[in-house]
């Protein structure tokens, strides 16, 4: 009986092995073929991701629900019934930011396998991401035990350009989705290889995004004549004023954690100042150092501005009656969007300006308590002996702003390794993901979410 049992569970171990690898050479396949649909936002098409995904769980016998928030802006969902846990959530966007073929090495829509890597754009952020989250989903269909909780598989449109034909729809008008659901894991932190350690970055909270339009209102007129002031004048002059202003610098806790983290592994000129931030920002001149040797880490420190978009004339001899800009804040959620545009108008309340509200965001960060988080630490853990975990906070956002205000835990993780070298392809030129890398994250993905989901 014994030995009958023995051979039992090698035979499952081995299909289990065997399932497993299918399913990688098939998430190969799919990611290729996924990059090569045209999901370029704008305008979107998310539809073309729809269909692709609902082949998928056609054949595979999956019951889903498709949403479109708007004239092919679509949305699809999937549920495996489990126990009575809190459900997680699989969530991707499928849409992706522009490519310029002139300045790629490849067609940005081949999805070529060239030299190890599959290149496209959407390799990495984020249809890479969403193919392993696919097989993972896949995986438990197919292995039909008992799950501890439902899980979701949602990908949906928009999240490129804000997310409002996506999550934010949705939570909106399909809340269903969402209740009862307590966990989510979403793009926005992976593993990072450099020449000393892997670090796997878990994203628990991000910088929450203030987009501001300022107007400025005079007397227009013939450029020849110039009067002593025009709009354009004010606009520059508000711009100017902003330009200036520095916004007190903080270092927040999940900030804090951050650059301890850090501090483990970093050059000996700042290992001392990661150890204690709060200490180093008052010291004369880090600041500067900061911002110039890592932007990234220095807009980590405070709430930023960057002006993104002006418009006056449309006519080089005409001085026009109205003038604008578009300002990109991103404040540290510590605050609310309210206190902080309070701020930034008293910063220009000199200034005869109009300042208009294009979009604001609520703050929350996800806790490193939860379940989801300790198996990202434990499978990593034991998949990539001597890396480490450390929660991050971003600069961009992501869905996982909507998710977080509905009080389930958000967490921006994709196990994949990708060189701090290959970070910079990101929205740039000549995005692509090694299949190696790949692979094994997908393998490790399903780790994670299968120690999450079985007791």
């Amino acid at each position: 009986m014994t030995k009958k049992i023995i051979l039992l569970l090698c035979l499952l171990s081995g299909f289990q092995v065997a399932n497993t690898q299918s399913l990688e050479d098939q998430s190969v396949l799919w990611l290729k073929k996924f990059i090569k649909i045209d999901t370029i936002n704008p305008p979107g098409n998310e539809n073309k991701a729809v269909e692709f995904y609902r082949k998928i769980l056609d054949a595979e016998g999956i019951a889903y629900n498709i949403a479109e928030s708007a004239p092919g802006r679509g949305n699809i969902w999937a549920r495996l019934k489990g126990g009575n846990e809190p459900s997680l959530i699989l969530l991707q966007h499928t849409d992706v930011v522009p490519a310029d073929p002139k300045y790629w090495t490849t067609d940005p829509l081949s999805g070529e396998e060239k030299d190890g890597y599959i290149w496209g754009r959407g390799a990495l952020d984020m249809k890479g991401t969403g193919i392993s989250q696919l097989a993972t989903f896949l995986h438990l269909h197919r292995s039909n035990a008992p799950l501890n909780r439902d899980v979701i598989f949602l990908a949906t449109a928009d999240e490129e350009a804000g997310g409002y034909y996506g999550v934010g729809w949705l939570t909106k008008n399909h809340p269903e989705i969402f209740k009862g659901a307590g966990l989510l894991i979403n793009e926005g932190g992976s593993g990072e290889s450099n020449d000393k350690e892997t670090i796997f970055s878990v994203e628990v909270t991000q910088k929450v995004p203030v987009w501001l339009r300022l107007t400025t209102i005079d007397t227009p007129g013939h450029g020849s004549m110039p009067n002593a002031s025009s709009s354009v004048t004010k606009i520059i002059g508000a711009l100017n004023a902003l330009k200036n202003h520095s916004f007190e610098a903080r270092i927040i806790p999940p900030v804090d954690a951050v650059f301890s983290s850090m501090s483990l592994s970093a050059d000996e000129e700042w290992a001392e100042s990661y150890a204690d931030m709060s200490l180093a920002i008052k010291e004369p001149g880090f600041l500067e150092r900061l911002q110039e040797y890592s932007p990234s880490q220095h807009a980590l420190t405070r709430d930023t501005c960057s002006i993104t978009r002006i418009g006056a004339s449309s006519k080089i001899n005409v001085v026009p009656p109205e003038s604008w800009a578009e300002i990109d804040c991103r404040i540290l959620p510590d605050r609310t969007s309210d206190e902080f545009i309070s701020d930034f108008k008293f910063v220009l309340s000199e200034h005869d300006v109009r300042v208009d509200v294009i979009m604001a965001f609520t703050s929350a960060v996800s806790s490193s308590n939860s379940r989801l988080y300790k198996a990202i630490e434990k499978i990593t853990g034991e998949r990539h002996p001597g890396s480490r975990v450390m929660p991050s906070v971003s600069t961009g956002f992501t869905d996982s702003h909507f998710t977080r205000d509905l009080g389930i835990a958000s967490y921006g993780f994709d196990p994949i390794i990708v060189p701090e070298k290959e970070f910079a392809r990101i929205h740039g030129n000549d995005e692509r993901v090694s299949i190696e890398g790949f692979r094994r994250g997908v393998r490790d993905l399903l780790a994670i979410i299968s120690d999450v989901v079985y007791d």
